[in-house]
């Protein structure tokens, strides 16, 4: 009786250690925009991946690409602009055959509110507009693009005064929601999140379009479910999600 209980226990921890080993967690470091979009992809992806379990970390760009280069656990690295995957190339921390480029976006300028009159750049100088959100342009993708942009206008350094430096382009949307700032700059897909909070004064014509470039960690402890992963977001399925968020194609 003893024998039998102990080979049926011995089954059952086999049987319990078989199926741990068959679940993967895969962790994918992405930029702050992609928060609703990706949430909304976890479950059509874990639905087609039987057995693997998807975890994000979402953070500005080069936030994220700091905590790879220190060792953090990350199977996928995906950033809201090219330089950032330049960097992570360049420093060994993702292997540059699987980078690839999945969606595109827009950066806006953004105000309080459910409307919004036109609004330029050359408007930010104005006396009624007193604080300016941006995202800080060493780590967030959206303020480095936003700082290029104020330059090539030589407004940068007349709009310093008023500038409110965020930590994520997130960040900077919650500003606005909360009417913290006057205006700020944000991808047209945050916009469109907070519909009914924030309005698009004016879309930012941009001399190299807005990119969001994917690849698998150099440090990836799951290589082949990370691979499945980016080919599931540069897919049909994946696409679709990401074109309601506002996202389009490369």
């Amino acid at each position: 009786m003893i024998r039998t209980l102990t080979l049926a226990c011995l089954t059952v921890t086999l049987l319990f250690s078989s199926s741990v080993a068959l679940a993967a967690e895969l962790i994918v470091s992405a930029a702050a925009s992609l928060t609703n979009a990706f949430t909304a992809i976890k479950p059509g992806f874990e639905v087609a991946h039987p057995g693997t379990t998807l975890t994000f970390n979402f953070a500005a760009s080069g936030t994220l690409l700091n905590q790879i280069a220190q060792g953090a656990p990350v199977d996928v690295f995906v950033s809201a602009d090219m330089k950032s995957m330049d960097d992570a190339i360049a420093k060994n921390l993702v292997n540059k055959a699987t980078s690839t480029v999945f969606a595109r976006n827009e950066l806006v300028l953004a105000v309080p509110g459910t409307a919004a009159t036109a609004m330029s750049l050359v408007d930010l100088g104005k006396a009624e507009v007193k604080r300016i959100g941006v995202g800080n342009a060493d780590t967030v993708p959206a303020g480095r693009y936003a700082r290029r942009v104020l330059e090539k206008a030589n407004l940068w350094e007349p709009l310093q005064p008023k500038l409110i430096m965020a930590e994520s382009v997130r960040q900077v949307l919650d500003y606005l929601q909360r009417g913290e700032v006057d205006a700020g700059f944000v991808y047209a897909t945050d916009a469109s999140q907070a519909k009914g909070k924030v309005a698009v004064a004016t879309i930012i014509p941009m001399d190299k379009p807005v990119l969001y470039p994917v690849a698998v960690t150099a440090g990836a402890q799951n290589k082949e479910e990370a691979a499945k992963f980016i080919a599931y977001i540069g897919g049909t399925e994946g696409q679709a999600v990401l074109a309601t968020f506002g996202f389009s194609k490369p």
